[in-house]
């Protein structure tokens, strides 16, 4: 590994690097939280319908992400691996965001139509362009705590986009005087969408141009490229470690599809943009002292921390009921103190077990690795979503209604109860991740001797030697 991967990145490449993670936060909350809502009662796709698109599209996603994972690992040509996709693949993103975001308008059946295929093709772009992107920052430094600080720049430009992205809708009806019928929230999706897609390309285009590539080349034939990901799976702290985070954000993106239900019917509040607003911020605030505890007292130890202090407090939000939106907004923040942490944190472990691959295999998979981790985020958000909604609509959910009292147990489970025990079992989960500090240094230095011809002992296992790479 050269010597400049190894240590300190420069701050202009550092903000080049984590800036497309801003705009690429519209595919998030937007898509997730206000988009399900805004089809089912503004546009007229059955609930059910929704959520079902929803699930469906994740299944494609599990074909799409690994395979252009693995595409991105064995793109060739004097741009690189990575910078071709992150400069090209915004450009079909931003056609689909405008497209899923203003929607004409059709009947029930012409509308179902035009949120699956719009919503496919959003997801598929935004795989080929999220998927090189985030395998270029495990390639850019290989220092342990350096590349903690750099992926958290990264993770925490994503939350101040999910943030910009979650308060878009009521700043744009704001600024634009927009009312609250159907009218003012198609003029107001349409705005986003017009705002979003030409930052998605200026912002990917910064990136691709500013960021060189300094990540070894990985195996050229397609056999190899495709056995990264069942090596992937064969990597027992990328295995733990990806167990761990998808139960984990499984639970989360329970309540961040809920919440807009859950606070007008459960708590009968009108505030759900400030409680959004008070868990972002609060998250991004303390985003950086989770990385300084990081360097203190590693990895795993905080991200721990941070899940149990996210789960400790959401816990309480079941028992609340209407005109509890007070206590609600304090257990939010309190929440959100371990937010940042359980969001940037598990970037830096997945990068770490990519250089165990290395060791392993003698070759750089990121894609790959990139490819099955963004398979299990986005069947979290899918499950989420399309559970949620399932569920809400088997129970009898219709929308701008009084719930029923069955509506509203359900709601109070699934956004709270459900998200607190997965939380607790993915913890329990992630005890058993084996890479700290003095292994991971372990595993770059068994590198360098592997690569100059000789047998190092593999650090997670001392009874077992390597062989010459391949």
């Amino acid at each position: 590994m050269s010597r400049e991967a190894s240590g300190r990145v420069p701050r202009s490449q550092r903000l080049a690097y984590a800036a497309p993670a801003f705009g690429l936060a519209v595919v998030g909350i937007p898509v997730y939280v206000y988009l399900p809502k805004f089809y089912s009662d503004v546009v007229g796709v059955p609930v059910a319908a929704v959520g079902a698109l929803l699930l469906a599209v994740r299944v494609f996603d599990a074909v799409s992400d690994p395979l252009i994972g693995a595409l991105s690992d064995r793109t060739r040509g004097r741009f690189g691996r990575r910078r071709p996709w992150i400069a090209l693949a915004p450009w079909p993103l931003a056609v689909s965001i405008v497209l899923l975001f203003a929607p004409p308008q059709l009947d029930a059946a012409a509308a179902t139509l035009w949120f699956g295929g719009t919503l496919f093709a959003l997801f598929l772009f935004w795989t080929a362009v999220t998927v090189p992107y985030e395998a270029l920052g495990p390639e850019i430094t290989f220092e342990y705590d350096e590349r903690t600080s750099l992926l958290a720049l990264r993770d925490g430009l994503l939350l101040v986009g999910t943030l910009a992205a979650a308060s878009s809708p009521a700043a744009v009806a704001w600024a634009f005087g927009l009312a609250d019928d159907d009218a003012g929230q198609r003029a107001r999706f349409l705005r986003i969408a017009l705002l979003y897609a030409p930052l998605l390309v200026a912002l990917c285009s910064w990136c691709a141009a500013a960021v060189p590539e300094r990540g070894r080349r990985a195996a050229r034939n397609a056999a190899a490229a495709f056995a990264g990901l069942r090596d992937a799976f064969a990597n027992r702290p990328f295995r733990i470690l990806l167990v761990s985070y998808t139960i984990a954000a499984f639970g989360s993106n329970l309540p961040a599809t809920l919440i807009l239900y859950y606070v007008e019917y459960v708590l009968q509040d009108s505030r759900a943009d400030l409680f959004l607003l008070l868990y972002f911020v609060t998250g991004i605030l303390l985003l950086p002292l989770w990385v300084v505890l990081a360097r203190r007292v590693d990895k795993k130890a905080a991200w721990l921390v941070a899940m149990g202090i996210n789960t400790g407090a959401f816990l309480g939000v079941f028992f609340l009921g209407p005109g509890q939106g007070d206590a609600y907004a304090v257990l939010v923040v309190l929440s959100g103190l371990g937010f940042g942490g359980t969001v940037a944190i598990p970037s830096s472990m997945q990068a770490d077990v990519i250089d165990y691959d290395e060791l392993r295999s003698g070759r750089r998979r990121e894609g790959a690795y990139v490819g099955v981790w963004s398979i299990a985020r986005k069947a979290a958000a899918a499950l989420g979503v399309g559970l949620a909604l399932l569920i809400l609509g088997s129970v009898g959910y219709r929308p701008s209604v009084e719930q029923t009292p069955e509506v509203v147990l359900s709601l109070r489970v699934l956004y709270a109860l459900v998200p607190s025990l997965l939380n607790l079992v993915a913890i329990a989960v992630a005890v058993a991740y084996p890479i700290d500090r003095a292994r991971h240094q372990g595993i770059l230095d068994a590198i360098a001797e592997r690569r100059a011809g000789g047998r190092p002992v593999d650090p997670l296992h001392p009874d077992r030697a390597l062989g010459a790479t391949a």
